[in-house]
């Protein structure tokens, strides 16, 4: 739930309220990173206090706790309201300083891919081995791979004889 700009003023102290106007949408924009860490931490500071205050105070109403003032706490509405306005304001700093740390993200990501694509045209050597042999001006005989064994003549027909002999003792 959004809050009111008079009820901020309302709500808050003068320090506070300086602190929680300034980073207002469009004037969230004009500050620098300095100043934006330093608004983080003053309304995160802020907000906490708020936060103890009123977790204090809800103590207080259901007898838990012994009162911090004179007497014990009947409402905390107003610090609760209190704390969504820092919350609120905490959310829109945090939104912003998420933003500007996107930005510089994708900057520096452009600047890697841009230097991978200069890496990439400057190695721009062909890493495909030859093609071989080729079939240039028609067919060429293609050497055979296997081992080859020389074979003595007479050896061949030695075995021949053998295995004609053989035959003839089966039939005979």
């Amino acid at each position: 739930m959004s809050v009111r700009i008079s009820t901020e003023r309302r709500m808050l102290r003068d320090a506070e309220f300086e602190t929680v106007a300034r980073p207002h949408y469009p004037d969230i924009f004009n500050l620098s990173g300095d100043e934006l860490t330093e608004f983080l931490s003053r309304v995160r500071n802020y907000r906490n206090k708020a936060r103890d205050i009123a977790r204090q105070q809800r103590r207080e109403m259901r007898g838990k706790a012994e009162p911090r003032g004179a007497r014990p706490a009947t409402d905390n509405t107003g610090t609760s309201i209190k704390r969504q306005i820092l919350g609120n304001a905490l959310k829109r700093l945090n939104r912003e300083a998420g933003r500007r740390a996107a930005e510089e993200r994708r900057a520096s990501q452009s600047e890697i891919a841009r230097r991978a694509l200069a890496l990439k045209r400057a190695n721009r050597v062909r890493h495909h081995p030859s093609a071989g042999r080729t079939a240039l001006q028609g067919m060429q005989p293609i050497p055979s791979q296997a081992p080859t064994v020389e074979t003595d003549p007479r050896e061949i027909g030695r075995v021949s004889q053998f295995v004609k002999d053989a035959q003839a003792r089966r039939d005979g």
